[in-house]
């Protein structure tokens, strides 16, 4: 083919690929236009994903993963036992505190016998102390003897009182054998990790036989009670949304469903353009946060259905006058 001929025809396949890609870009503009044109005037779109609120399951103290009782998308329910650490250092000083607590409430039974024997002697003195006044005033006995009665029941008080002061000491050894005996019952309690809410295992991060530090995680889980999917409207539709508007959320997965929501966030600073706008065009390319919470009540009846991380279109009612179209009103499946 002569050298002019293969130029043109180069120039002409370029040019028919740009026709092509033009008439690729107005078909795509138009169907767009056509799509938003489905919506009523007052309900507004935004895509975004599907997410949860995450937990982390994780140790209190440092310490060796003994049993590890889940696996990765296991459905967990609140107090179900997750993992368990090694205890058997805790358990060996739980032994030694509750062999210290009978200690201490030997020692405290001990004082307390003490202590009414010493009473007794108290009595006893006083009885005679009252005798011997008796007989004084009748001049049956003399002062001295008076005096020595006294001096006796003063002594007998005296060594009431340390006696006294020794049960209070006792007492208080043996609320701290108490408080030491349930600290070690709390730690290993603590030692036996559990599911905080109701949700799915995501990851698992640990394994049998680690050794972890204090505030390892072992495993993550998502809260099926908190799932919400964020989108980005600009301003004059962001300024119209109010927390509690009606939503429906959509997605890719699932086009048939509209799951019901509700806005539980805004955003009060925007995002994507500087702090500082000077011009209405600037002012329009604002895009603000909105979040849109699925309601847990209805997360709870369908929890094994849960997924993280779908994407799909969150549609917002801005006018609670607006009905909602067919095919947003479509639960079928929920």
């Amino acid at each position: 083919m002569p050298y002019r001929q293969r130029r043109r025809w180069r120039w002409t396949s370029i040019a028919v690929a740009l026709v092509v890609v033009v008439l690729g870009a107005g078909g795509g503009a138009y169907w767009w236009q056509l799509n938003q044109a489905k919506l009523p005037v007052g309900i507004v779109q935004g895509n975004g994903r599907i997410e949860a609120d995450e937990i982390d399951i994780s140790t209190k103290f440092a310490g060796r993963l003994a049993q590890l009782l889940v696996q990765e998308g296991d459905m967990l329910s609140a107090g179900e036992v997750v993992a368990r650490m090694d205890t058997r250092d805790l358990e060996a000083s739980l032994m030694r505190a509750e062999a210290q607590l009978q200690q201490a409430q030997k020692a405290v039974d001990e004082a307390r016998a003490t202590q009414e024997q010493q009473r007794s002697q108290v009595a006893l003195a006083k009885q005679q102390l009252d005798r011997t006044s008796y007989l004084v005033q009748r001049g049956n006995a003399t002062q001295e003897l008076l005096d020595q009665r006294q001096q006796q029941l003063d002594g007998s008080t005296a060594i009431l009182n340390a006696a006294t002061a020794r049960v209070a000491q006792a007492d208080h050894g043996l609320a701290a054998a108490q408080h030491e005996v349930n600290l070690y019952k709390i730690n290993i309690a603590d030692n036996t990790l559990i599911a905080p809410r109701d949700g799915r295992a995501q990851y698992r991060i640990a394994n049998i036989g680690e050794v972890l530090p204090a505030g390892g995680k072992v495993v993550t889980m998502i809260d099926i009670a908190s799932v919400y999917m964020d989108i980005y409207l600009p301003t004059l539709e962001a300024g119209r949304v109010k927390v509690g508007t009606d939503a429906r959320i959509v997605l890719d997965a699932y086009p048939a469903i509209a799951i019901p929501a509700k806005v539980s966030f805004i955003a009060v600073q925007s995002q994507f353009t500087p702090k500082t706008v000077e011009t209405q065009t600037e002012r329009d390319r604002l895009m603000f946060r909105i979040r849109v919470r699925i309601d847990p009540e209805l997360l709870k009846a369908h929890a094994q259905a849960v997924r993280s991380g779908l994407p799909g279109v969150a549609y917002l009612r801005l006018d609670p006058d607006v009905q909602w179209p067919v095919r947003l009103q479509q639960m079928k499946g929920l």
